[in-house]
């Protein structure tokens, strides 16, 4: 059985190769601790904690749960939209929308030693995060996905290859990102993929992430 080790990736790009963002809603009734566990055995190396309808008590209970176990693990931990809560357990960074905070003032509050991810749906949204202070681009979606129905036009592969060549930093994909479709979005030039569904739904949570760890790993090794 092939094994990987997060912290090993020496390139800066390489922890963003394969991507977990939680959602309480697709998985099956197990824990976002135990998710993110067993993601990471099977190779996930950076997680992105999402929740949309808890309190912001819980999020703070779950999110340094979720820091503490990644940390131990050499792997980053990314809270979404929320900078309080970032702050508030020293997360290793912040993922925002384009509907959410302006990327220059996130990156103002957070300072330059957290990670700022945010998502794009054009080139022109991609530069904008760039010039603001992203660290990486979440080119979204891809793909239509039902994990985010209210997500602009899908890019395709062809948008994603245009933003990746468009900006200077790393362009990581996410919507309808399957095992299937998983090596056409390196070949597009993408430092990684973000994944909900494919691993947070699926039966064997570690099978699942090991299996898109190959196919992405195959493209960027050569």
């Amino acid at each position: 059985m092939e094994t990987f080790a997060a912290a090993a990736l020496a390139a800066p790009a390489a922890k963003y190769v394969l991507y977990l963002v939680t959602d309480a809603g697709l998985s099956r009734g197990r824990s976002h601790l135990r998710i993110v566990e067993t993601a990471m055995r099977g190779g996930v190396t950076i997680v992105q904690y999402r929740e949309k309808s808890a309190s912001t008590r819980r999020m703070i209970e779950e999110a340094a749960e979720l820091c503490r176990l990644c940390r131990a693990a050499g792997v980053p931990f990314i809270v979404n939209d929320r900078i309080d809560v970032a702050l508030a357990i020293d997360a290793d960074g912040v993922h925002i929308g384009q509907d959410d905070m302006p990327a220059a003032l996130a990156r103002r509050i957070l300072g330059r030693g957290k990670i700022l991810g945010v998502s794009a749906g054009s080139v022109e949204e991609a530069r904008k995060a760039f010039d603001d202070g992203a660290d990486y681009i979440g080119a979204s979606p891809v793909f239509s996905t039902p994990t985010k129905p209210d997500a602009p036009s899908p890019l395709g592969i062809e948008g994603l290859r245009r933003m990746t060549q468009a900006v200077e930093i790393p362009v990581v994909a996410i919507g309808g990102i399957t095992e299937d479709n998983a090596a056409a979005m390196m070949e597009a030039g993408a430092a990684g993929i973000a994944v909900v569904s494919a691993i947070v739904a699926s039966e064997d949570v570690e099978a699942a992430a090991r299996a898109l760890r190959i196919v992405v790993e195959k493209v960027r090794t050569g």
